[in-house]
Order: structure tokens, then sequence, then C-alpha cells
């Protein structure tokens, strides 16, 4: 049943309708959630190991010391031929891919689980790196790349002494 509400005269501001206070939060969250994994949870997802089983996100870091440029990636329970290092236009591309089965057939059941996933990083170092000096390797599930700088790009930082205005 439709009911009018009419409209006071006078100088009083309408009271806001209710509004629920973690809506904001909420869409904030789902824009993060959404650009991170690149689809739409249509509200907070559930952290289930089904929801995330296709993601990979390696702990990156990234250094610069003053001649050369080092990342880390650590990747467990890959090898090193699950993984592809480039360097083209002064960016840096890490890729790889994960995939493993695991069947178990007792006399009551039969269990198989299959998990794949796959990262691709990219880092614009600039013309900063000298590509032929790069190199990578890859020990215990860490994989380590070594960027030199060139010689005129070592040298090239200047310190500006910032005054009183």
């Amino acid at each position: 049943m439709a009911q009018e509400i009419k409209k006071s005269e006078g100088t009083a501001t309408p009271s806001p309708r209710y509004s629920d206070p973690f809506s904001s939060l909420r869409a904030e969250l789902d824009h993060v959630f959404n650009s991170f994994l690149g689809r739409s949870f249509g509200g907070l997802p559930s952290l289930s190991r089904a929801g995330w089983g296709e993601l990979l996100a390696p702990s990156i870091d990234l250094r610069e010391a003053a001649n050369e440029f080092v990342v880390e990636a650590e990747l467990p329970g890959m090898d090193e031929k699950d993984v592809s290092v480039t360097l083209s236009n002064g960016v840096l591309t890490l890729k790889g891919e994960k995939k493993s089965e695991r069947e178990e057939k007792k006399e009551n059941y039969h269990l198989m689980e299959r998990n794949y996933g796959s990262f691709h990083r990219s880092f614009q170092l600039g013309d900063a790196v000298d590509p032929d000096k790069v190199s990578a390797t890859f020990d215990k599930g860490v994989l380590k790349v070594t960027l030199p700088k060139r010689a005129e790009a070592a040298e090239a930082e200047k310190k500006i002494p910032i005054g009183k205005g």
C-alpha cells in the first residue's frame, strides 16, 4: 500500500535516510578484490581454498643499490623450468605457472587433487639497466634476478639541496 508523504514547508532540512555505515568500506574492498583478481565477487569473497585456487601471488622484494637492482621472488614448490624472466624496453617481466596433481587410491576411496595457478609480474626499470649483464638464479624456491646498472646511470644521481622558501 503506497503512502504519500507531504513535505512540510519551512527552513528545516529533512533528516537523512538511514544508510549502512559499512557500505563505503564494503564497496572499496570489493573494488580492491575485483581489480586484484580481475573478476567480480558480488560482495566480499570467501577465503576458502577453492576461491583462491587459481591465484598465485608470489612475495617479491625489489631493492635498488648504487650499482644494481635486485629482484627476489619466493616461488615455493616451483622449479626453474616453470618460470620465465624477460627484459624488454626497460621492463622486467616474471612469469610462472604451477601445476600439481595428486592421486591416491585406497580400498575405500579414490582421491584426486589438481592445483593450477600462474602469475605475471612486470617492473618498469627504464634504461638504467645494462641488458647484457642481467643474470638470474633459482635456489630452494627463490628466484633472484640481478640487474646491473649502466655506468652512466649509476653516476647520474645527483643530490639536490632543499632550501627555505
